[in-house]
């Protein structure tokens, strides 16, 4: 098929080269524009951008689409269809009619539940037994479209590094399978029940609230992986947690460091950090920096 791709970050760029790979005709690729990063500020293409570089598809990266330019220029590729995937920028009517067969996304959630920016964290945050992908035919509601075909995976103990990485792969696959046979797969509205929205994940909300239970504070550490990172402060410095241990049987007040294995006390059990990262460093095991970073037992965090 022709199609027009729009995706920004990493966990776009698998289904980018499935794409490619069963041999489908990519014309163009949409893009958030380059941001600036690192210790130079230099701009810096988004992981969808250098990959469709790499695979010389033309590039666009458009600031809005609400320009009539710009819809113009999408409406002038003449694709069948547009996969969406983690774009980040909203469709406008002009964009959703513009390919023959419409717009379909790559939705990181088992539809209805977590519309919206922040699935997979919000999933994980839950406590949400599972998760998976939807296809979904856009329209322009916030991912109110209905579903052509799903699949889903248990959570269990995955971060939300591991889950991206296993979504991506498992999106890329099941889009594949519906353009293979579109007319095969008829859209199901979503149910009215059951409706959730992911909230964007803000920055605050990765510091570490000891005041809730123990598995509470690991869902949160897990949502977070790799990014932003919760953390905790220990003696003014701000650490992150990557990884702990629920400890359900051991109690104290919330926040207080119980033994010499940084054990910390919440508001339901505890939790004991297995591994961590200073600022500037490396991740690192407990046991490693507790070697070189004194904290006391009764250290109150």
């Amino acid at each position: 098929m022709r199609i027009i791709f729009m995706g920004t970050p990493d966990f776009s760029v698998p289904i980018l080269q499935a794409l490619v790979d069963a041999g489908h005709d990519v014309v163009a690729s949409y893009s958030q524009p380059p941001r600036r990063s690192g210790r130079g500020k230099a701009l810096t293409p988004t992981p969808v951008h250098a990959r469709a570089d790499s695979l010389g598809i033309p590039v666009r990266t458009p600031v809005t689409l609400r320009d009539p330019e710009a819809q113009a220029e999408i409406a002038g590729f003449g694709a069948e269809i547009a996969v969406v995937a983690a774009y980040g920028l909203i469709l406008p009517r002009a964009v959703l009619d513009a390919p023959v067969n419409g717009c379909l996304n790559v939705h990181a959630s088992l539809l209805p539940r977590w519309r919206g920016a922040a699935p997979i964290q919000r999933s994980i945050l839950a406590g949400d037994a599972a998760t998976g992908v939807c296809i979904m035919q856009m329209e322009a509601g916030l991912d109110t479209g209905p579903v052509l075909l799903r699949d889903e995976t248990p959570i269990d103990r995955k971060t939300a590094g591991v889950l991206t990485d296993e979504l991506s792969a498992m999106g890329a696959r099941l889009m594949i399978a519906t353009l293979a046979d579109l007319a095969a797969f008829a859209p199901e509205p979503q149910p009215d029940d059951g409706v959730t929205y992911a909230a964007k994940i803000d920055k605050a909300e990765a510091r570490i609230d000891l005041t809730q239970g123990a598995a509470a504070v690991e869902r949160q550490v897990r949502a977070f992986n790799p990014v932003p990172g919760a953390f905790v402060e220990i003696t003014g410095e701000r650490i992150k947690l990557l990884s702990v241990e629920v400890l359900p049987e051991v109690s104290g007040v919330p926040g207080t460091v119980l033994d010499d294995q940084l054990t910390i006390a919440c508001a339901d059990g505890a939790i004991r950090p297995i591994v961590l990262q200073r600022a500037g460093r490396g991740a690192m095991a407990a046991s490693e920096l507790l070697r070189g970073f004194s904290v006391p037992v009764g250290t109150v965090l």
